[in-house]
């Protein structure tokens, strides 16, 4: 089976390591409380309690650790880190959140575009190079002619923002916007649910492009803060309504 670049196929994710299994379990358990009191099962309890070898056990831990969620030292019990802390930037840790967490975590990747991409476009707009335009030109023309396929859309909308992003040439800024990739993925597979959505984006899109065309740094910035606050009043309608649908089957 093939998969889209940067896209696991549906096989992959559903086949997990059991460490990986264990260490989704644990952390769906420490989200609703079951965990109390800070304390995070030890590797003798989670051997003992899920029948899996200290081996298991231990790989377990080393990913709960890797994401922030545990604390493990030599000779001292494994203690939960708190919420904040958390690497929510991991697809893993997104996959194992409840759904009205994650909700919340793609208004807080709102609030972080919307206060770093205006500026990266009107970086972008002073130094622009003829072949990144280039490059924006084929991903809009590929836009309109995916306005019908929100899966692929979805890629080269991703592309478009970071060719502007690489096109600011600030390596720390291009990683913060490379790390956030997933939950922008998992953002703009609501708002290209919206009626018209993607027939809306192509066409910010195109205005974001003129003004980097232009090299016009205060309209690239205007262009993109208004495509990200109209993606955001789309994402909180859209939510609005997965909600009353939920309400609906319950």
């Amino acid at each position: 089976m093939t998969c889209k670049r940067g896209q696991e196929s549906p096989d992959a994710v559903k086949i997990r390591t059991l460490p990986v299994q264990v260490a989704a379990h644990l952390t769906r358990r420490i989200v609703s409380g079951e965990i109390e009191d800070g304390r995070a099962p030890s590797e003798l309890d989670i051997s003992q309690e899920f029948g899996v070898s200290r081996v298991v056990a231990r790989e377990t831990l080393k990913i709960l650790a890797s994401l922030d969620i545990v604390d493990v030292a030599q000779g001292r019990r494994v203690v939960v880190r708190p919420r904040a802390e958390w690497d929510y930037l991991s697809p893993l840790l997104i996959e194992w959140l409840p759904t009205e967490i994650v909700g919340e975590l793609l208004q807080e990747l709102h609030q972080m575009r919307a206060l770093l991409e205006p500026e990266l476009a009107a970086m972008a707009a002073a130094s622009i190079s003829d072949e990144t335009l280039d490059r924006l030109s084929d991903e809009i023309d590929r836009m309109s002619a995916l306005e019908a396929d929100p899966d692929a859309y979805l890629e080269v909308d991703h592309e478009f923002h970071m060719e502007i992003c690489r096109a600011a040439d600030n390596r720390i800024l291009d990683r913060i916007m490379y790390s956030a990739r997933w939950l922008g993925t998992a953002s703009r597979r609501i708002t290209n649910e919206a009626p018209a959505g993607l027939y809306r984006a192509t066409a910010e899109h195109t205005e974001i492009y003129e003004a980097l065309v232009a090299r016009d740094p205060a309209g690239a910035r205007a262009a993109m803060r208004r495509h990200l606050s109209n993606n955001y009043s789309t994402l909180l309608a859209e939510k609005g309504k997965q909600t009353k649908r939920a309400a609906r089957r319950r």
